[in-house]
């Protein structure tokens, strides 16, 4: 890839085009648990938060009416920051000359300007949707006055909150290396591997690190395969995509014996989005959120097609390696991400412990640095799925230039299409798996206690 190319594909800042496609798309902003008091004790007195999305500096708070409301965080009087307002009943008040501001931008009070002055009529704060969806804040940040895409009705969406969870996590390089290294289907066999199997452990709703150590469906002469086996033993999967309307759904098949092959299939969202099996009955979608061109944050939505998700397990076991309130992660650069020679030798390929998985991929994508220089790749035939999204990353910034509509989920006209996507990680009969794996889809979502006759785009609106 050339180095000017590399440099379209990765600037998301205010005015760029890849920026401009990206403000097509609903983005997430922070979790609804941000604003937990027992969470964060701040917020019980002022729900009131300074946060950064796509190069933008912006407060995200809640009014006194229990409605949120994102604004630029440079008050529009002399620039002072709004994420220092005083929070009132019905909006931010600036403490530099007292002006006020609604959840929708508009400014309600000058207090320090002559009686009868009608400055506020004259003033508005740059104001942006937002939608609460899954514990996640979504924020609508196109152009002013532009109407935004249906939110899609993805089962991680549609899920009730019972059966649904949110959690997030920094990382210190530039948005698309983190989704690359998401989508790529080879890398598990290598990043993720366990140099040797344990007993088969049951994922349930605390479920992290420890995925690899379950068993995919289906068996091998009866046996139960943990996940650890399959990635080990069978490296050199054969990669396939094709085209949806939402990205692309990516199927990566490891040949077993002649009766048997291991397949996984998992679904690209464009532009940042990658849904993919936990277990049998649980799956991640994962968002990765540019905060700048080189802080990102990832939006993990777990999505429960059984039992209720233990939400308070589930969060506990990710505080062990993630600080609130700002969810930096505690391993990094600074502490070589937990490396340990002794363990790469006997018990992991990396090195970096078997609890917590995502500093594995922490360490793939920070290490490359902090815009991964993609002029120096030498990519082969296993990179097909990240060349096809690189593909439908220029064409897309080239439509949007030339006044077109962003595809995927930003496409009006494609929203009754939003739903699933299917995702199966098992051991199929070989000359069958095609059909086999989409049975396995149909009756996940079918016995799914929430599950809906057919999925419809949502019809919220936003705040």
């Amino acid at each position: 890839m050339k180095a000017e190319q590399n440099e379209l594909i990765t600037r998301i800042g205010p005015g760029t085009p890849c920026g401009a496609l990206m403000r097509r798309y609903w983005q997430p902003v922070a979790l609804v648990d941000e604003f937990n008091p027992r969470l964060d004790p701040r917020m019980a007195q002022r729900p009131v938060k300074a946060v950064r999305l796509l190069g933008q500096d912006l407060v995200l708070f809640k009014d006194g009416q229990d409605q949120w409301g994102l604004l630029d965080r440079d008050c529009p009087h002399r620039g002072a920051d709004l994420s220092f307002g005083r929070r009132e009943a019905d909006g931010l008040r600036c403490p530099f000359h007292g002006w006020k501001f609604a959840a929708d931008g508009r400014c309600l009070d000058t207090p320090a300007e002559p009686a009868g002055s009608k400055l506020c009529e004259r003033v508005r704060q740059r104001s942006y949707p937002v939608l609460e969806k899954s514990g996640v804040l979504f924020a609508w940040l196109g152009d002013e006055g532009s109407v935004p895409p249906p939110f899609p009705a993805f089962d991680c969406f549609v899920a009730p909150a019972t059966h649904s969870f949110a959690f997030k996590g920094l990382w210190n390089a530039n948005w698309l290396q983190a989704f690359e290294v998401g989508i790529d289907p080879a890398h598990p066999s290598f990043l993720h591997r366990f140099l040797q199997d344990e007993a088969l452990e049951a994922i349930g709703s605390n479920a992290a690190g420890k995925q690899f150590r379950s068993a995919s469906a289906g068996a091998v002469g009866g046996e139960p395969w943990p996940m650890t086996r399959i990635m080990r033993e069978f490296c050199q999967p054969e990669i396939s995509h094709e085209p949806t309307p939402w990205g692309l759904q990516v199927t990566a098949l490891r040949p077993m014996t002649e009766a048997l092959t291991h397949v996984r299939v998992t679904n690209a969202i464009f532009p940042a989005t990658f849904v993919i099996p936990l277990s049998e009955t649980l799956t991640i979608t994962q968002m990765h959120v540019p905060v700048d061109d080189t802080h990102t944050y990832w939006y993990s939505f777990f999505t429960s097609f059984a039992g209720p998700l233990d939400k308070e397990a589930m969060r506990a076991q990710r505080q062990q390696f993630i600080s609130l309130p700002d969810y930096v992660p505690k391993s990094g650069r600074h502490n070589a991400w937990g490396f340990n020679p002794e363990e790469q030798l006997t018990q992991t390929y990396l090195g970096m412990g078997e609890e917590d998985i995502n500093v594995h991929d922490q360490w793939a994508v920070e290490s490359m640095g902090a815009i991964q220089d993609r002029a120096r790749e030498h990519l082969g035939t296993s990179d097909k799925v990240i060349m096809a999204n690189r593909r439908l990353l220029l064409k897309a910034i080239e439509t949007v230039q030339a006044g077109g509509v962003a595809p995927g989920v930003a496409d009006p006209a494609q929203a009754a299409a939003m739903a699933g996507p299917g995702t199966v990680d098992g051991i199929a009969p070989a000359g069958t798996w095609s059909t086999w794996w989409r049975e396995q889809v149909q009756a996940k979502q079918a016995n799914a206690p929430w599950a809906a006759p057919a999925a419809q785009p949502s019809s919220e609106q936003p705040a």
